[in-house]
C-alpha cells in the first residue's frame, strides 16, 4: 500500500514510500538534503519494517529534537498501525 507523510520541524516537506507486507519500497524524500536523502531511500529499501524504525527511530539532526530520518520511521511506524 501507498503512503505519505508530512513530516515536522524539518527540511524534508512529504515522504512517500510503499509498505508490502511488512516491508519498506519506494522510498522518496520531497525537499531536505537531497543527497543525504537519497542515500537514507537507497539503503532502507526492502527493509523490513520493524528493523527500519529500530535503526533510525531518534536519530537528530543538529540541535532539532528529530532528523528526517526520524521523521521516517514515524511515517512507516504510523502506517504500520493503521
Amino acid at each position: 500500500m501507498h503512503y505519505t507523510y508530512y513530516p515536522h520541524n524539518v527540511c524534508s516537506s512529504k515522504i512517500d514510500f510503499d509498505l508490502d507486507h511488512g516491508t519498506v519500497r519506494n522510498i522518496a524524500f520531497v525537499g531536505g538534503c537531497n543527497g543525504n536523502l537519497k542515500a537514507i531511500s537507497k539503503l532502507c529499501e526492502g527493509m523490513e519494517a520493524e528493523k527500519l524504525i529500530g535503526i533510525l527511530k531518534g536519530n537528530l539532526c543538529g540541535r532539532k529534537n528529530t532528523s528526517c530520518a526520524d521523521q521516517l520511521a514515524n511515517a512507516v511506524e504510523q502506517a504500520m498501525q493503521g
